[in-house]
């Protein structure tokens, strides 16, 4: 049974591996990039910071911030890679030569499971509870959805290691979130806001300050397909 689900993993990637098209090579590869990503981030640290009345709770959302990524990506690829060993589709002698790459690009050598996958939907899922604006967690969990589809275009992951990358990256999100609870909600039941029904943190992630990640989110990736356009437009 496990090797009708792995054959079957192998025959996707294949499917959605790699196309024709240089617009959309250039595309991913730039996507893929964290540092593509850095304005966002930013945008991210300056909703936090705004929204949050006192150092404290600054600290602690980045914090837990750092939690997710230590539990998502970083015990992704000190652990669980080793241990499982699953070559990538791109070292994997069986279909290695079908994938299409770019560039050459090929990661190290294991690749089960997906750390970006795991990594952007660990913060997005944690930052969508947190701060419970609709437009902030459609932007989020979009940004993890875009970074988890690169890796699959790209040949370095098959869809089965994105698609464990993203539930660990649930589990790991929802799990900070619960602990965050004990650090930044007061015991004083007075000082706590509500929205939508549920309970929030003791700060103003009002929607000016939520906008600012989304517009530099779509300013981010149109601004990238602009830039890939115009560069191979010139050489």
């Amino acid at each position: 049974m496990m090797e009708t689900v792995i054959q079957w993993d192998k025959q996707l990637l294949l499917l959605l591996n790699g196309s024709d098209s240089w617009l959309l090579d250039s595309l991913m590869m730039t996507l893929t990039n964290a540092l593509t990503w850095i304005p966002f981030y930013l945008a991210l640290v300056y909703m936090v910071v705004r929204a949050n009345r006192h150092l404290k709770g600054v600290l602690c959302v980045i914090g837990c911030v750092a939690l997710c990524l230590l539990f998502a990506g970083a015990f992704d690829d000190l652990v669980v890679k080793p241990l499982v060993a699953r070559l990538r589709p791109t070292h994997d002698p069986e279909i290695g030569g079908l994938v299409r790459t770019v560039d050459n690009y090929r990661e190290t050598l294991y690749g089960f499971f997906s750390a970006h996958a795991a990594n952007t939907f660990s913060v997005a899922l944690f930052l969508s509870l947190l701060v419970r604006r609709r437009m902030l967690t459609i932007t989020l969990i979009a940004w993890s959805l875009l970074n988890a589809w690169t890796r699959i275009y790209l040949g370095v992951h098959y869809p089965g290691d994105v698609l464990a990358g993203l539930l660990w990256g649930a589990m790991v999100g929802y799990a900070v979130y619960r602990f965050s609870l004990r650090l930044l909600v007061p015991a004083d039941d007075s000082l706590l806001v509500r929205a939508d029904d549920s309970l929030s943190m003791p700060a103003d992630y009002s929607v000016s300050f939520c906008r600012i990640p989304v517009l530099i989110f779509l300013l981010t990736t149109i601004g990238t397909l602009l830039s890939v356009i115009i560069f191979k437009s010139l050489i």
